[in-house]
């Protein structure tokens, strides 16, 4: 009986670094396609330079998005076939 409770943790022990490795391998796929970006450093999200200040919906599947790039802000129009640039901002003509 206990050479069978070995064997069943042996496979339960095969089971989960099975499924690791597959995390890992499909991470590390999506890593070198662009898909997926790790960042644990604390000082890179504290000097992000670009974010979405806001977003409008204007139907299912099209947007407004009010993007701030360093000092200024631009206006995007996003839709399922194009994104456009609609405006510049200057900095200072946009509140908060």
């Amino acid at each position: 009986m206990t050479a069978n409770k070995h064997v069943d943790s042996l496979y339960s022990i095969i089971a989960v670094v099975l499924v690791l490795a597959l995390l890992g391998g499909t991470l590390a796929l999506l890593r070198n396609r662009g898909h997926a970006v790790l960042n644990f450093s604390a000082r890179a999200s504290r000097t992000k330079q670009m974010e979405v200040t806001e977003r409008l919906a204007l139907g299912p599947q099209h947007a407004l998005h009010l993007v701030r790039i360093g000092n200024r802000s631009v206006v995007v129009a996003t839709s399922p076939s194009s994104c456009r640039l609609l405006d510049v901002v200057p900095e200072g003509r946009v509140s908060e």
